[in-house]
């Protein structure tokens, strides 16, 4: 089972693009399609997930595990796909070893960013860390952007000539945006994960299942194809 288990990891140098909440939503919705343990690894200096379980609803088959520093990453992600359908690790943004690690293992790696110029330039700093992590390991690792705090109502002229920039230079962008919505601050606000608030009491719940299930998609199918291009390549 650990050598299928895909590792999923999150990074972005800036704060407050819902790095966090991206990471979180994931998990959320992998746990409710498999309804098979999931670990996630707070590996982010500030360990946003402290609290959340501190609020006691966290899932049976949701796995939290706390790393400490370069020296726990590589065991904790190896144990973690020992028993777990899937692993997520919320990683701090700067460049340092910890990083790097879990970087070298990941069958993914998720840039959040706002559809901003700023946020575009620290995006670039992310993906430079990807490929100098590439070429120290001699791994090929996939990445992608993930467009976040959309408005829910329209899409903004920013985000449109935002997404064709990056686009244009061959940047890979996920074909799910994480829209700004309540439920995904009510999950941090009451300790749930995002299919065990209860509709109608939460606004907009429905469209963040929505949301959440075409997020899920996208990263696993982005997976099965980086797996089916590494198999081709080596045949």
């Amino acid at each position: 089972m650990s050598s299928k288990t895909p590792v999923i990891a999150f990074v972005s140098p800036k704060g407050g693009v819902g790095k966090t909440t991206a990471a979180l939503t994931l998990t959320s919705e992998l746990l409710f399609q498999m309804q098979k343990p999931v670990t996630l690894i707070d590996a982010d200096p500030n360990y946003p997930f402290k609290r959340w379980e501190q609020l006691g609803h966290k899932p049976d088959l949701l796995n939290i595990v706390f790393d400490e520093n370069e020296e726990t990453i590589l065991d904790n992600i190896e144990a973690a796909k020992a028993n777990s359908s899937a692993v997520i690790v919320d990683l701090e943004g700067t460049k340092n070893m910890r990083v790097g690690y879990a970087v070298s293992v990941a069958d993914l790696v998720v840039i959040p960013m706002q559809p901003s110029a700023l946020d575009a330039n620290e995006a670039v700093e992310a993906i430079k860390l990807v490929k100098q992590t590439e070429r120290g390991f001699k791994r090929r690792i996939d990445f992608a952007i993930l467009l976040t705090r959309q408005s829910p109502i329209i899409k903004s002229k920013n985000f449109n000539d935002i997404y064709q920039q990056l686009t244009a230079n061959n940047v890979p962008v996920l074909p799910s945006n994480l829209i700004e919505r309540e439920a995904y601050r009510t999950m941090f606000s009451t300790g749930f994960c995002l299919h065990d608030l209860e509709e109608g009491r939460v606004s907009g719940l429905a469209k963040a299942w929505e949301d959440a299930y075409t997020f899920a998609e996208a990263v696993i199918n982005r997976i099965k194809d980086g797996r089916k291009s590494t198999q081709s390549a080596a045949a």
